[in-house]
This record gives structure tokens, C-alpha cells and sequence, in this order.
């Protein structure tokens, strides 16, 4: 049974940091890439980092040079650091694995960037 729990989202003032982690079980976690979604009020679900069993990685636009996924194999987790934090990266932010043709995600955690 594939599992993906998050942690370490909160709230936080514009400009200060937070780092997401998520602890996958039940899936061969080197081999697969993982990715870190998230969904704010009103909008839809959009892709913010990626990373492949290679450690390469991909940004959206809207987060490059604030944002740092990252991997440890060892402990099967995928980490989202993320800095210079705005009021527009407010959402639900999810850990998504594609296994086996099939989506997993996380239950999500709630970042909220607000003074």
C-alpha cells in the first residue's frame, strides 16, 4: 500500500521560509521521480517542483531561485525548501508520485503566508 504523508507547512510572514517533507512507504522510492503540487483558494491544482530518480530537477516559473526540492533515498522523503515566501504561495501544498501508471498523493499541508 503506497503512502505519501507531509509535514512542516504553518504560518509564516512574507519573506521568511519553510521546508515541506514528505515520507513515502509502500513504493520502490529511488527509482520513481516525486513532485510537490499545491492548490491555492480558488485556483486549480498546478505542478511547483519535480524531481527524478536521477536528481534532476524542474521549477515552475512562479518559484525558481526561492524554492529547493531535494531527495534522500535512504530515508524514502523528498523535501521542498522554500524562501523568500509571498502571499501568492498560500495554498495546500501536496506530495504526488506517479507508481506503477497510478497517482499518489499526499493528504496535503497548508502553507499561509500572511503579516
Amino acid at each position: 500500500q503506497v503512502q505519501l504523508v507531509e509535514s512542516g507547512g504553518g504560518l509564516v510572514q512574507p519573506g521568511g521560509s519553510l521546508r515541506l517533507s514528505c515520507v513515502a512507504s509502500g513504493i520502490i522510492f529511488r527509482f520513481y521521480p516525486m513532485d510537490w503540487y499545491r492548490q491555492g483558494p480558488g485556483k486549480e491544482r498546478e505542478l511547483v517542483a519535480s524531481i527524478n530518480s536521477g536528481r534532476h530537477t524542474n521549477y515552475a516559473d512562479s518559484v525558481k531561485g526561492r524554492f529547493t526540492i531535494s531527495r534522500d533515498n535512504a530515508k524514502n522523503t523528498v523535501t521542498l525548501q522554500m524562501n523568500s515566501l509571498k502571499p501568492e504561495d498560500t495554498a495546500v501544498y501536496y506530495c504526488h508520485s506517479l507508481y506503477n501508471r497510478v497517482d499518489y498523493w499526499g493528504q496535503g499541508t497548508q502553507v499561509t503566508v500572511s503579516s
